[in-house]
Order: structure tokens, then sequence, then C-alpha cells
């Protein structure tokens, strides 16, 4: 009697399916790191050595670099290059301003000598001038690393140009700031534009003010973001599986997520479903075959 058995064949990426290799362009995902503390690497170790083909980007959140030793900074790093993903620095350069005018550049020169590939600017933090902002990507840029502008949709009030000052690249006198918070979408893409004029890489949209929950997606502001800038270009941060399946739902596999640790695999299958405008089903795909 003929035995039964089941075989499994891992996803094999193409462009005709979901989305290509690594090194990939479009439908990356990005995570969080795992470790925010000094009691090594395992974590880390054991998720890349499982699913590194699905992950692109490593993430070191909240400044968490800033706390461990140069030595173990790197080993993660080399870590994650030996599996081809590559790392950013997540939200810490506000911090360096304090220091005077050179530390941003001595900030890139570390980072650099560290092995980070990424260097994020988060513009809500900085709080800087639009001029300022675009010199720092330019300087991240010439260093040989990849700038990376995070951006949220709500501006203290006094950000706002006035009417008629809206024009690319538009001289704005600079004003008292106020303590009154306003959305303007306009003026989020209008920055964004800027900055990858500059050679920012990617940009990076804030959860909060957007797509924090899926039951209160703001699904205008999204589209009109991502037909401005492109889903190549745009990164959008999903706090739970819930907000990752809307997004692929809707934008199909190529949009460019980040993600915690934890959601690497549960998006990875989202995408294998192709819920897109196909619709395809992952059994009709080669993810998993039975």
């Amino acid at each position: 009697m003929a035995a039964y058995g089941y075989y499994y064949r891992w996803k094999s990426f193409s462009d005709d399916e979901d989305r290509p290799e690594k090194p990939r362009r479009f439908g990356l995902t990005e995570m969080r790191s795992p470790d925010y503390t000094l009691m090594g690497n395992h974590a880390l170790q054991d998720i890349l050595e499982s699913m590194d083909q699905f992950v692109d980007g490593l993430k070191f959140s909240g400044g968490a670099h800033s706390l461990m030793p140069n030595t173990f900074i790197k080993e993660i790093t080399d870590l994650a290059h030996r599996h081809n993903v590559y790392v950013s620095t997540g939200d810490w350069a506000e911090h360096l301003l304090r220091k005077g005018p050179s530390s941003f550049k001595q900030y890139v020169e570390e980072c650099k000598n560290l092995g980070f590939d990424t260097i994020e600017l988060n513009a809500g933090s900085l709080k800087l001038p639009e001029e300022a902002l675009l010199r720092f990507i330019r300087l991240v840029k010439s260093s040989g690393l990849k700038a990376k502008p995070q951006f949220a949709v709500k501006f203290d009030r006094s950000e706002i140009p006035v009417a008629g000052d809206r024009a690319f690249g538009a001289y704005i006198a600079p004003v008292h700031h106020s303590l009154e918070i306003v959305e303007d979408v306009d003026l989020l893409i209008r920055r964004a534009e800027r900055c990858l004029e500059a050679g920012a890489d990617m940009i990076m949209i804030d959860a909060d003010d957007l797509c924090k929950y899926a039951d209160v997606m703001r699904t205008d502001m999204i589209a009109k973001i991502i037909g401005r800038l492109g889903l190549e270009k745009t990164m959008f941060e999903s706090s739970n599986s819930r907000t990752s399946e809307w997004f692929i739902k809707r934008y199909g596999p190529k949009v460019n997520l980040f993600v915690d640790h934890s959601d690497v695999m549960n998006l990875e299958c989202l995408r294998g479903h192709s819920l897109g405008k196909n619709n395809k089903s992952v059994l009709g795909s080669s993810y998993f075959l039975m």
C-alpha cells in the first residue's frame, strides 16, 4: 500500500509572482530589531536563519544602538549583511543636534563605520527648517549611505505655508511655533518630494496618524501619498497584522511595510496570497504545494 506523504516547497520569487528575489526595490519588509538589550543576538540570528529571504531590512528602533557597545552593534550589522539584509538606524539623529553643527557629520561617519546602511531622519522630531533637512540628506548620500526621511501628516500650524507659498522650493519665512496641531497631507507630500529630489531613497510614513488601526485607516490620504510618490518610494509603518492585511489587499504584495519582527512570517503569507488585483490564492502559487 502506497504511503501518503506531503511535501512543502518554499516560495520561489520571480517577477511574475508577487515580487523578485533580494535585493528588491519594492515589496520590502523592514522589521524592528527584536534585541533591545545586551543579552546577545541569538533571537535575531534565529529569525534570519529561518526566514532571511523574507526580510529586506532591520531597524534599530528607539535609539537602541546608542545603548550598545560598538563591538556588539558591529556583530549585529555583520550578521544582517551575511543574510543580505540592510540595517537602518531608526530615530536618533535628533539627539545629536544638541552637540553642535558638526555632530551630525560625525554621527554619519560613525554609523558607516559600524555597518549601518540607512540613516533615518524623523522630520517631526528633528524640527529643522526644510533646507537644513535637505542638507542632511545630501550629507548622508555623499557618505555612501541611504537616507530615509520619516514624515507624519500632522504639523504645527506655524509650519503650514500661507496661501501662495506652496510652490516647489518656495522660501517660507520663519515664524514662532504654536501649540495648534493640524493635518496637511499636501505639505507632507511636497516636503517628501523635495527630499526625493535631494537624493532620499525612501520616505517612511508614520503609522500613528494614518494607519495604526485597520478599522480607522485614512484611506484617502494614503491613496494620495502613494499616487504622488509611488509605491516604490514609500514605506508604511504597520502596527499589527490587520493593518498589514489591509495594505496587501488594497495595494498588493509590492507595497513596502515596516513591521515588528514577530509579524514577518504572517506578512509574507499575506504577500504570498497575492491579494491585490488578481486575488490569487496561495494554493495557486509556488509558495506552498501539497
